[in-house]
């Protein structure tokens, strides 16, 4: 991304004024129109969207609501498809006239087409890949109005989980010299990593759209995570007219930071591109000093051994559906992380820009990965209807704009491809695509998530991509390897346990459904498909080759409310049989971003800091003197239960077994015996359960669990007390319904109002429970189990903004952000 230069903007009019010489990158993001419906002749500049609504960017349209009915649950039960339409005026100086301007949008879902001044620009259909379009010969000059105009036509039955809908990530406005840097044109390598020495290799590709042939110096400078200057080599190319060159260049950097989990070292590249001594273009990219390796053996990066703790992701974020925001990227990624997770993978679709910057940021590795279908329909409006003409320009776009993020460690061509049945073709669609990625960048393998056993194996499909995924096959780890020794795997798609946060039905039972539409916290329910957790530790463990899993899922998603609603890959439509429930119980965190039971026993697997959980909650009148299955997950390696200071014995983990009811696809038998948690049956009395957990005979933490009284305060704990005042930083603040000691009301579901005053704005609310109907962008929310969740917005006015939020009868709260 090059520099951004100043532009002024006012109300759906922005002027933009040009550097002769330098090129510019101006967000173009504030001031658009919108309308929700169709829109005969909204393309042309005369058109009045006077009385359409005006808002910025990113949006999402279908997060909106309301939720119905007439909508698929399996997406959401929002309106995702339609026909929306945006507009934006603005003002070109003469100074750009004879330069290059491109309009590049970010995501746009989908079926997009664009519009400038009444004339077609151009169609991109995949609404999960970003593209642009040079609008040069489209603009008008003189001072006069242009006017961009953008068509988005989301189909029903187009996907198996919510979308969302409209320019749901940046717009960007690009205006460059005739000879500039190509769009993602900088390819960064780091051939050679060592202590000493790492080589940074650059392919920086320079377009020259003039009549004449130009000599260029393209000049690399590349510095430290500290900003030092580490490196710079400079190399003069000749771009012939209407044509385009790549400058290879390599630097040799002493003592590099080296990127990997643990410290994760971000290095910056400047490319500055010279014309007769002066600087035409400069173009600014981030990578990493890092090398990955693959083998039967396992992972390696730089040299280490590392198995994925992993999880996959869909790339809504609750409440704020599909738009995309930094923080909300970032709060995810970093609570995944707290988990215990090291590896992403981007179900099933290309991430953000921004989430992969976060993945770089923070150290996660990530399985980038571009389709859920190919031309075999999963769902009748699916990407299939578009892969033939698309799927090679979409693939290699996702790889040359993705390629120097270090975080990025494999290219996933598919997940659950129908083609992998097919004998005849599917193999050879496979390596087509695998090609294609290999074309754009040959430093990272491919892979592909698998759920059929065992014919991708028999008819040649796994074998077109470097390393196999393997969707919900623990005990077949073993037999795939032996039998198909050259194949690198790992669990692409594990598990499948599905939750609700807080909820836990007794007696404990295997069931199907639930009369409640809500699934039991003593994680052991999902799909026929599916497992607990602990089966797949056992199997990894068991088959030290394998690299690794990807849980399905880290957060909880909108959409596909298995075990609700309908069978996954069905074509025949809706997922309305168990109304009102839409949104997935999957994930170990739930829709706030409140963790579920399950994401502690993941930590207790996944971490080497001493934790301790203890379930469930400890309030169940008029069950006095019955027993309660209490569970206790921990990496301690033992723990001791009191029931009101009483002790109930100490469990040694690995050694004292919890009896897991499981029935699976290919598992024999109806149990399992799991050393990865530790349980007690007490007889229920009111008061307080504590676990102590103990290292070598030592006591180091301990947990304990109240009996709490009835609901008395709203309780606001916020995640940041000081946000950027740029109109899009965010704040989430967690809300608690407590008695008058401060625990957790663990049933209440009181109605909390809220209200906002200062530099910003209530952006969204949720409480995490997959029944509820209740508006995301209401300013209110019913509390399920004992919690809800806001979130605030800044303006782009520093100052603070004051969240108050009231319940009936219940003693309210206040929480103060301050912006900058």
């Amino acid at each position: 991304m090059r520099k951004v230069l100043y532009v002024m903007s006012f109300l759906m009019l922005t002027f933009v004024g040009v550097n002769k010489t330098q090129a510019q990158d101006i967000k173009f993001n504030d001031d658009w129109r919108f309308f929700n419906a169709e829109a005969e002749g909204a393309e042309k500049n005369s058109f009045d969207d006077s009385k359409w609504r005006n808002l910025n960017l990113p949006h999402d349209w279908a997060i909106e609501g309301p939720f119905s009915e007439e909508y698929n649950a399996r997406c959401g039960g929002l309106p995702f498809h339609g026909t929306g339409w945006y507009r934006k005026n603005f003002k070109m100086e003469a100074s750009a006239k004879g330069k290059v301007v491109r309009m590049e949008f970010e995501g746009a879902m989908y079926d997009a087409h664009i519009w400038v001044n009444g004339e077609f620009v151009g169609n991109r259909p995949y609404g999960y890949i970003g593209f642009e379009f040079d609008i040069s010969n489209y603009l008008k000059y003189d001072g006069s109005d242009n006017v961009v105009a953008v068509r988005l036509r989301p189909q029903d039955l187009s996907s198996r989980w919510y979308p969302g809908a409209g320019l749901y990530r940046s717009v960007w406005l690009k205006i460059d010299n005739p000879v500039h840097v190509e769009q993602w044109g900088a390819y960064i390598t780091t051939p050679t990593v060592s202590e000493k020495l790492g080589v940074v290799q650059n392919e920086t590709t320079v377009v020259n759209t003039s009549n004449k042939d130009a000599k260029v110096v393209v000049k690399q400078e590349y510095f430290s995570p500290e900003g030092k200057l580490a490196a710079s080599i400079e190399d003069e190319i000749t771009v012939k007219a209407n044509s385009k060159e790549v400058s290879g260049t390599y630097v040799n950097v002493k003592n590099p930071k080296i990127w990997d989990t643990e410290n994760p070292s971000i290095y910056k590249a400047v490319t500055t591109v010279s014309k007769n001594g002066k600087v035409i273009d400069t173009y600014n990219s981030t990578f990493g000093i890092r090398a990955i390796s693959f083998s039967t053996e396992g992972f390696f990066l730089n040299g280490k051994k590392i198995r994925f703790n992993g999880v996959c992701l869909h790339h809504d974020n609750g409440s704020l559906g599909s738009a995309v925001y930094k923080r909300a990227d970032e709060r995810k990624l970093q609570i995944m992380k707290s988990m215990g997770v090291n590896a992403i993978r981007t179900s099933h679709n290309p991430p953000s820009r921004e989430f992969l910057e976060v993945c770089d940021e923070l150290g996660l590795l990530v399985l980038d990965e571009a389709f859920d279908v190919w031309a075999e329909a999963k769902v009748p409006n699916g990407y299939n209807v578009f892969f033939n003409e698309w799927a090679e320009r979409d693939i290699k776009d996702m790889v040359k704009r993705d390629r120097n993020h270090p975080s990025i460690i494999m290219w996933s061509t598919g997940n659950e491809i129908h083609e992998q049945h097919n004998k005849k073709e599917g193999w050879k669609v496979a390596r087509m695509l695998s090609n294609y990625c290999k074309e754009v960048d040959p430093t990272r393998p491919t892979t592909l998530g698998m759920n059929n056993f065992e014919a991708p194996y028999k008819m040649n499909f796994a074998a077109q991509s470097d390393i196999a995924g393997i969707n919900y096959k623990p005990t077949k780890y073993g037999y795939i390897h032996e039998t198909y020794p050259q194949l690198a795997l790992y669990g692409s798609e594990t598990s499948s346990c599905t939750s609700s946060r807080g909820v836990y039905h007794l007696p404990i039972e295997k069931y199907t459904t639930h009369e409640s539409l809500h699934v039991t916290s003593y994680d052991l329910i999902g799909p026929p498909w599916a497992y607990p957790p602990d089966v797949e530790f056992h199997f990894q463990e068991q088959n030290p080759n394998i690299m690794g899993e990807f849980i399905w899922t880290g957060f909880d998603y909108l959409g596909e409310p298995t075990p609700y609603g309908g069978k996954d890959n069905s074509t025949n439509g809706y997922w309305n049989g168990h109304w009102p429930s839409k949104s997935s119980y999957f994930g170990a965190v739930d829709l706030c971003g409140f963790p579920k039971d399950r994401f502690y026993l993941y930590q207790s697997q996944w971490t080497s800091k001493p934790m301790i959980h203890l379930l469930p909650h400890w309030n169940w009148k008029g069950m006095e003197g019955q027993d309660i299955p209490v569970y206790c997950y921990t990496n301690c390696d033992e723990a001791e239960l009191f029931v009101n200071g009483k002790s109930m014995g100490k469990k040694v983990k690995g050694k004292d077994l919890t009896e897991l009811i499981v029935k699976f696809s290919r598992y024999e038998g109806d149990s399992f015996q799991s050393k990865y948690r530790l349980s007690w049956n007490v007889p229920y009395q009111a008061g307080n359960i504590k676990v102590v957990g103990y290292k070598d005979g030592k006591q180091v933490l301990e947990k304990q669990i109240n009996t709490a009284g009835k609901p008395a305060k709203v309780s606001l704990k916020v995640d940041r007390r000081e946000i950027n005042a740029n109109g899009e930083d965010l704040a989430y603040v967690t809300v608690r319904i407590e008695d008058k000691n401060g625990n957790l009301c663990p049933n209440a579901t009181n109605l909390v109002n809220f209200s906002v005053k200062g530099a910003g704005e209530l952006v969204g609310v949720d409480n995490g429970n997959q029944i509820s109907l209740e508006s995301f962008q209401a300013n209110h929310r019913k509390a399920f189990s004992g919690m809800c969740l806001a979130i605030l917005k800044s303006s782009k006015t520093s100052g603070k903004i004051t969240l108050t939020a009231k319940s009936k009868r219940l003693k309210s709260a206040v929480v103060v952000v301050e912006t900058k």
